[in-house]
């Protein structure tokens, strides 16, 4: 320690520098928290009094850190703990352990290093971790802070009965008498996890989503893995799209353990954490190295990390540097494991001591002897516990209401309407880029984000393009580009789209050729679910909902061959729940504007619209399309008693059956033609939540005409709809589905809608064949 601190804080540095059991301080870590310590003194009027609370604070995370690896290990394995420190026997262990206990045990010291860090500054951060499996460290520091929402914290007190409940909760498959999920504890993140934001299971996605997260003035800790690296492209553009002018600090923390499931990861392969720090310096972010077994290497590294992103964003905007700026990214080395027996091994990664210690002596014991070096005393845990938690003292909220999980409600002006005049042939995505042009007018406070996987001229959206321009670190064209741009422009689906997920501050949208958006489904559905689980426990989801355009698509990109001839991104959104993930089929500009709209009048849906870039002729009113938008369908042709009715699903589709109908009706059949908007909304519903968004009964009775036969015509393959619309089929010989049967080529609209069975002359056939068969019934 420096000179100038009196003996009393020299003793209380000597005494944290020896570490705590399991928790030992490096010279390195030693040296970084002895720098911090210096700095304070600087800052602080009362010098002594600001250093001795800051190593109290350190020696409560070692202490909490600690038995919190203890409790980890506990979940894993045992069904009853001992805050004493007994030795558990036989009868305490679980019958067949569960959990990804290695990655756990290296995210404890990880977290317990993030609240560290907030209690030294007296500022709560936001957090999100990209390896959601790695839950039970979260659940395990969170139990021991009582950093809970309501419904845990009466069960997981710190104590014997809550922590071994806890346990038992803890990859417990019971259902309650609703059918619900008994346990509030899950293998990954959930929406009962104090703080949790992102279920994580799907590896990859937040190292694409953090830079995209905070607004101005907040800070988040992101945690990712290196397993993780491999799997997805772009999280290396990170300091491409930060911007201290609309974007918060950000802290990504890399756990380096080296190995995942099976083997070693790549990057390890690849020649470990030097190779790596040669290609984040290559990608412009200022890589440190820290003992990753420690909590005050990571606070002190977080804190370090944030001071000196700050500063150099208002060195980039006052114009003493330029962007990108360095982002300061921490790699946090140490044993897969570390804690337990068989660190730094692949049997680490799920259950170091095997998968029963019922079954195993030496397991047990080999158990006992480990986790009673990570054991801590009920009073000095007690104790660190309340020095921890300065939250009243610092003014600050609990982790568990940080800013990224309690959002601000956002206010959003809409825009007049400007409606196409029945009869006139208008792109669909040209009015949709009208109309969100002025939505961007109407709200310039807002963040506003638009994904583009390129090409998002070529899918008409021109004037959005000049308002908000591609974000670009050199601008070359003034029109189109800025620095501060909104257009997230990458030639990766996944990358735009997570920049539109995660602006959940702000408002988004995605447009992308519908073949490639494919790509995004996996993105989409973590958010969907997530947001869908907090809905149903009447929790705020907080943000205005997002929709995702599928265009240039099966039908109309005919001349690209059949990779792009791909209804499989609807197909696939229209399985999940219609709720928080409906899926759209505009059937022109009116309607494509007004169900645009209908989605920014909402929260926390994700949503699909698939919707034609070419012009189609216009065919409803303002209030019709109004009514479409908001029933899921329009009448386009009434027939009291028609002899057979056409379906459609999809612009085109409704123009082929327009022209069939008449050529019907010139043959004196009576017919009529019906579009539906939202399939989903006239689906059988598969829970009660979906039954109070889907039409009952009644209401399709009400608002689809009878009929007794019925051809549907659809966008997507026929058997998807056949599956959803079972509420309107009327048997195998009074219905007839017409899908994209997968054919197709170099070819016309009209080339496409011949080689799948969807021409006009198609359907009038079909229809021809229906009705001569129920006469002769």
């Amino acid at each position: 320690m420096p000179t100038s601190f009196n003996a009393v804080v020299t003793d209380a540095f000597d005494e944290w520098s020896q570490g705590y059991g399991k928790i030992q301080h490096t010279t390195e870590t030693i040296s970084i928290v002895e720098k911090y310590l210096s700095s304070l003194c600087d800052a602080a009027d009362d010098e002594q009094s600001a250093v001795l609370n800051a190593l109290k604070l350190l020696k409560a995370a070692d202490r909490i850190c600690s038995a919190s690896m203890w409790l980890v290990a506990h979940m894993t394995y045992a069904k009853r703990v001992s805050m004493a420190g007994n030795t558990l026997n036989i009868d305490d262990f679980k019958e067949k352990a569960q959990g990804h206990t290695g990655g756990a045990l290296n995210m404890t010291p990880a977290y317990t290093g993030y609240l560290l860090a907030n209690a030294l500054n007296g500022k709560t951060r936001s957090w999100i971790m990209g390896q959601g499996h790695c839950v039970a460290a979260i659940e395990a520091v969170n139990a021991i802070t009582g950093n809970q929402y309501e419904e845990k914290a009466s069960l997981y007190s710190c104590d014997d009965e809550g922590l071994s409940h806890l346990c038992n909760d803890y990859y417990r498959y019971d259902l309650n008498a609703d059918g619900q999920l008994e346990s509030h504890v899950g293998s990954h993140v959930n929406i009962h996890t104090a703080g949790g934001i992102s279920e994580g299971g799907y590896l990859g996605f937040t190292s694409l989503q953090y830079v995209h997260m905070p607004l101005p003035g907040q800070e988040l800790v992101t945690f990712l893995s290196d397993g993780a690296f491999e799997e997805q492209r772009g999280s290396d553009w990170a300091p491409r799209w930060w911007r201290a002018s609309d974007t918060g600090l950000v802290a990504p923390v890399m756990i380096d353990n080296g190995r995942r499931i099976d083997q070693r990861t790549l990057m390890v392969q690849e020649g470990g954490t030097s190779y790596f720090k040669q290609h984040l310096a290559l990608h412009d972010f200022d890589p440190v190295t820290i003992d990753g077994s420690d909590p005050a290497a990571y606070a002190i590294a977080i804190i370090n990390a944030m001071e000196l992103l700050s500063k150099r964003g208002q060195e980039a905007e006052s114009g003493l540097s330029s962007y990108p700026v360095k982002i300061p990214y921490i790699i946090a080395e140490v044993a897969k494991g570390y804690g337990l027996p068989a660190a730094g091994t692949n049997a680490a990664h799920s259950l170091p001591l095997g998968d029963s210690l019922v079954e195993d002596e030496k397991a047990r014991a080999d158990f006992n002897e480990a986790t009673a070096k990570l054991h801590v005393s009920v009073q000095e845990l007690a104790d660190s516990v309340k020095m921890l938690n300065n939250h009243t003292n610092s003014g600050r909220v609990r982790e568990k209401d940080h800013p990224l999980r309690v959002l601000k409600h956002v206010n959003l002006t809409l825009p007049d309407d400007n409606y196409s005049e029945v009869g006139k042939s208008v792109s669909c995505l040209a009015q949709i880029d009208h109309w969100f042009n002025d939505l961007i007018l109407c709200n310039k406070a807002l963040r506003f984000r638009l994904g583009n996987p390129d090409e998002i001229q070529s899918n008409r959206m021109k004037a959005t393009v000049r308002s908000l321009k591609h974000r670009v670190t050199s601008p070359e064209d003034q029109a189109l580009e800025s620095l501060k741009g909104g257009v997230i422009t990458a030639l990766n689906e996944e990358a735009v789209a997570s920049a539109v997920l995660a602006n959940k501050q702000g408002i988004g949208l995605v447009v992308s050729y519908e073949a490639f958006a494919m790509k995004m489904l996996g993105a989409m559905r973590q958010e969907a679910i997530f947001s869908r689980n907090l809905q149903t426990a009447n929790r705020s989801v907080g943000w205005i909902s997002i929709p995702f355009i599928a265009t240039s698509h099966t039908w109309e990109n005919g001349k690209n061959e059949q990779s792009h001839q791909d209804p499989k991104f609807a197909e696939n959104w229209i399985c999940e729940m219609s709720d928080v993930a409906p899926v759209y089929f505009p059937i022109d500009a009116n309607t494509a504007q007004t169900v645009l709209k209908s989605v920014y009048r909402t929260h926390g849906k994700i949503a699909a619209l698939v919707t034609a870039k070419k012009a189609l002729p216009v065919v409803t009113t303002e209030d019709e399309a109004k009514q479409a938008a908001n029933e899921g369908l329009f009448i386009a042709v009434e027939e009291s008693n028609p002899d057979i009715q056409l379906i459609a699903i999809g612009g085109y589709q409704l123009q082929a059956c327009l022209s069939a109908a008449k050529a019907l009706q010139a043959g004196s059949i009576k017919c009529s033609v019906v579009a539906l908007l939202e399939p989903g909304r006239f689906r059988v519903p598969r829970d009660k939540t979906e039954a109070a968004y889907c039409h009952d009964s009644a209401t399709i009775k009400r608002i689809i005409p009878e009929s007794p036969l019925r051809i549907f015509v659809t966008h997507t393959g026929a058997e998807i709809m056949a599956g959803v619309l079972r509420l309107l089929d009327l048997g195998p010989h009074k219905t007839t589905f017409l899908g994209y049967n997968n054919q197709g080529g170099t070819l016309s609209l009209e080339g496409m809608l011949n080689v799948n069975g969807q021409s006009a002359q198609d359907i009038e056939n079909v229809a021809k064949v229906m009705i001569k068969a129920e006469d002769n019934s």
